[in-house]
């Protein structure tokens, strides 16, 4: 690993940056981390890598260093379709499984061992096999949120962008789907087949409850957009519901005046960096894991190669095939 920078990166950089990041942080903020920026833009080109970051990341990060922003879905496509020798992801453990699993032959680094997820500890492999010998025959579907070990026991992989187009594709009156019971009771409203759930549930979006929600609307006329990981009754209170890369679709369609945006607090503030006429209300929750992924921490990968993401090839033959098969559809 080289410990050179690559060519200088152009003032105008920070300029550009400064500019567009001006609505949601201070211009000294920016000049005291620029340094680390410039030195992750430049390691970048010296290691043939490529940042793909998860719409919860802060704005430092989606419009500082990386080179594609999306949800599970779209980061997962990009990196499949990279041809870079170094992939860096900016999210949690089990979305740099899943690149791993799509670019086997490529280096993929996670900035922080410690980016967990919630919902991927709260299921494992082991229950994924007794649900599957209760109720024999059923297809399995794997929330992405899921480790590489759960996933080779599924069928089909989803993610909440594409979780009701899975189910529907598999042209089946009842399926498992694991692990957000909230997902799945989201599918199920909205497709009429039957599943067959787990209890795991994001402690993000658990948080929500309609109480506070009703107060929102009454008060403030808000618009509000839910995340299907959030409760039913949460769900119903909701103008929309989707996935991020969703709510993204719905607010450039529709352009509310003011939003209560039920996910990640980071969300709100890249969306108002290219919808600036859209006020974003509080409350919002923050996700300690993602917020693990820092700067500093990008450039440490990039710089030692450390918290390299690999996966048994015998979990990784089946999980990617499951994966792929939700490309697929």
């Amino acid at each position: 690993m080289s410990s050179s920078l690559a060519t200088p990166i152009p003032d105008a950089a920070l300029d550009e940056l400064i500019h567009r990041l001006a609505p949601v942080m201070p211009e000294l903020e920016i000049l005291v981390n620029w340094p680390v920026l410039a030195q992750i833009l430049s390691l970048k080109a010296l290691e043939d890598a490529v940042i793909v970051a998860h719409n919860y990341q802060v704005p430092l990060i989606t419009s500082g260093v990386a080179d594609f922003v999306g949800d599970s879905l779209s980061m997962a496509r990009f990196a499949a379709a990279s041809k870079a020798r170094t992939i860096v992801v900016c999210g949690v453990h089990f979305m740099a499984e899943t690149v791993k699993l799509l670019c086997p032959g490529q280096r993929v680094l996670l900035p922080n061992r410690a980016a967990r997820c919630s919902l991927a500890d709260s299921i494992n492999a082991d229950y994924v096999r007794a649900l599957k010998a209760a109720y024999p025959g059923l297809p399995v579907v794997a929330y992405v949120n899921t480790p590489a070990a759960v996933k080779a026991e599924a069928d089909i992989c989803c993610t909440s962008a594409n979780a009701v187009e899975v189910a529907r594709s598999l042209a089946v009156p009842r399926i498992i789907m694991v692990p957000d019971r909230h997902l799945a009771g989201y599918v199920e409203r909205e497709t009429g087949i039957e599943v067959v759930s787990s209890f795991g549930e994001c402690e993000v979006h658990a948080k929500f409850t309609a109480a506070e929600i009703s107060e929102f609307r009454r008060e403030r006329r808000a618009t509000v957009l839910a995340h299907p990981e959030c409760s039913e009754d949460v769900q119903r209170c909701a103008d929309f519901v989707g996935s991020t890369s969703g709510m993204i679709h719905y607010l450039r369609e529709k352009r509310p005046r003011q939003v209560l945006l039920l996910t990640e607090c980071s969300m709100a503030d890249n969306i108002s960096l290219d919808l600036p006429d859209i006020e974003f209300l509080r409350p919002c929750n923050l996700c300690s894991y993602m917020k693990s992924i820092t700067i500093f921490g990008i450039a440490r990968a990039l710089r030692d190669g450390c918290h390299e993401i690999e996966v048994a090839p015998e979990i990784a033959i089946r999980a990617r095939r499951a994966v792929r098969r939700m490309l697929d559809v």
